[in-house]
């Protein structure tokens, strides 16, 4: 009964489609719990990036506070601490990705998997409709492999992309965004001001 009135629902297919990528969401969640979150090494680089990242806030405002008048050479030794925190800071960080590399892999397997699964059931078929004709660009993606002409079809690999921001917020949701300090670690580094 309950199936019948779903698939003869109007937005039948769209609420499949996000359900499916809410509960991959949950499930490379607990995926990534289980190979890194619970796992003490985690735990300890994740204290590690928290205090080191804290530490050099302190220095730095305590450096930017510091008065005019104090001599050079304190200034260097403070200078030279900071860039050891910076580094220790930034070899956590880069440990502390490379240890949810693994993970990482193994969620996006299970993406790519349910993504071909998604795309078996709905090849050809629209799952949505959207309230405007998207520009150019949009439309390669919100169209790709549906027949016809009507630009506000929406295809399932675009609404299951759009629906994968649901793991962000959910990893925001269950506490697991990388630490603050750790920030700048992905794949492109915010550039060092001291190197130019």
């Amino acid at each position: 009964m309950a199936a019948q009135l779903l698939s003869s629902a109007k937005y039948s297919d769209a609420l499949a489609v996000v359900g499916i990528s809410m509960c991959t969401a949950v499930l490379c969640e607990a995926i990534s719990w289980l190979l890194i979150y619970r796992t003490s090494s985690y735990k300890s680089l994740k204290s590690t990036i928290d205090k080191a990242s804290k530490k050099l806030e302190t220095m730095k405002t305590t450096d930017a506070n510091s008065s005019g008048s104090s001599n050079l050479l304190k200034k260097s030794s403070k200078t030279k601490k900071i860039d050891r925190v910076e580094t220790s800071l930034k070899e956590s960080s880069r440990d502390l990705s490379m240890f949810k590399f693994k993970s990482g892999a193994v969620v996006a397997l299970v993406l790519f998997m349910v993504f071909g699964l998604l795309n078996s059931l709905f090849d050809g078929k629209p799952v949505a409709k959207i309230p405007f004709v998207p520009i150019r660009l949009i439309q390669k993606m919100t169209h790709r492999g549906l027949l016809g002409d009507d630009m506000t079809d929406c295809s399932m690999a675009f609404l299951y992309l759009c629906s994968i921001s649901i793991r962000t917020n959910l990893q925001k949701l269950l506490g697991f965004s990388p630490p603050r300090g750790a920030a700048g670690a992905g794949l492109f580094p915010m550039p060092d001001p001291k190197a130019s």
